[in-house]
């Protein structure tokens, strides 16, 4: 399905992000871009350059851009709306909920250099809340993808789906998890390594992370961890989630994001709803970021593999003697 080769060094997801916009414009007519004056580093600019008159720098001011978008779709076209995820969503959050998400609107956020790994740009810039925002509202799908060739599928599939979509996407150059360019990301949830003791939910820049702790879990603690990409969060595959829970009775999440209404939750409340066992989150706390580069931001708030396995042998010792079957199971 996909128009470029898949990628197997580490590179950004924004990039796959810059490179996909380009395919879909190929491919449809009616798709057109716009961003805040940032279209260098959200990488729209390749399609700017490729198809010119469908491209809108709209300046530094994404409210008014979210709003043009509006106008847009409501006349047919298929607009890619490109900023650092702190504007696309505290800046802007009135004009999306309103203007895209109450209408329903076919228009996709394309918000880069989420997270902490913005690095040097500081807390100012660092968005750690935009997964809650954009999960608590209501039409809206959220979409983090955990690397260059998800992300590529993710906004090459964007196009075909219905109704408003917000897409995470990052700063620095992360490693490949996926081999290939996936030809969908269904349902977006995906075993990336099977396990019987404990489940790993991560998602974005925190997905390869997972995996190296699962390989240290297995090699230091003899722990089968089952490693899941969440690249959908919004809607969330409850099925998938449930299925992996009902197997190992315990779980750690893990994202680069505040803990409160992002992925740990969304977990939390399929748990505590259809499955109960103990759910242990890793992310950021009642804190903002700070400035450093990208690994020593990460490290600071111990968005780490050794943060990832700590935590699971912690939630270990909490997983219940019996295992009981999920509600309705």
């Amino acid at each position: 399905m996909a128009p470029v080769e898949a990628k197997t060094e580490p590179i950004a997801t924004r990039q796959a992000y810059g490179d996909a916009l380009v395919a879909l414009g190929e491919a449809h007519e009616e798709v057109v871009a716009l961003d805040a004056d940032l279209a260098v580093s959200t990488q729209s600019m390749k399609f700017g350059k490729q198809f010119p008159d469908r491209f809108f720098n709209c300046g530094a001011a994404e409210a008014n851009m979210m709003s043009i978008s509006c106008g847009l779709a409501a006349t047919g076209k298929v607009p890619y709306a490109s900023t650092f995820a702190i504007f696309a969503t505290s800046r802007s959050y009135d004009q999306v909920r309103l203007g895209i998400a109450h209408n329903e609107l076919r228009v996709r956020i394309g918000a880069s250099h989420g997270g902490v790994s913005l690095g040097e740009d500081g807390a100012s810039h660092q968005m750690i809340e935009d997964i809650a925002l954009m999960r608590a509202m209501p039409k809206m799908q959220v979409v983090v993808p955990a690397d260059y060739n998800q992300a590529f599928a993710a906004t090459y599939e964007s196009y075909q789906r219905e109704g408003p979509m917000y897409m995470r996407f990052g700063r620095p150059a992360t490693p490949i998890v996926y081999e290939e360019i996936p030809e969908t990301l269904g349902d977006g949830v995906d075993v990336l390594r099977e396990g019987k003791d404990i489940s790993i939910f991560a998602c974005g820049h925190m997905v390869w992370r997972a995996l190296d702790a699962a390989e240290t879990l297995a090699r230091e603690d003899g722990v089968e961890a089952e490693v899941v990409n969440v690249a959908i969060i919004k809607p969330l595959a409850a099925h998938k989630v449930l299925e992996s829970l009902a197997k190992t009775g315990v779980a750690v999440t893990a994202e680069e994001h505040r803990v409160t209404g992002g992925l740990g939750d969304a977990i939390r409340q399929v748990a505590a709803e259809l499955h109960p066992v103990p759910i242990f989150a890793l992310g950021m706390q009642d804190e903002f970021g700070v400035s450093g580069t990208a690994e020593a931001c990460m490290e600071h708030f111990g968005l780490t593999a050794t943060g990832i396995a700590d935590l699971a042998r912690e939630a270990m010792l909490k997983k219940p003697l019996v295992q009981h079957p999920p509600i309705g199971g």
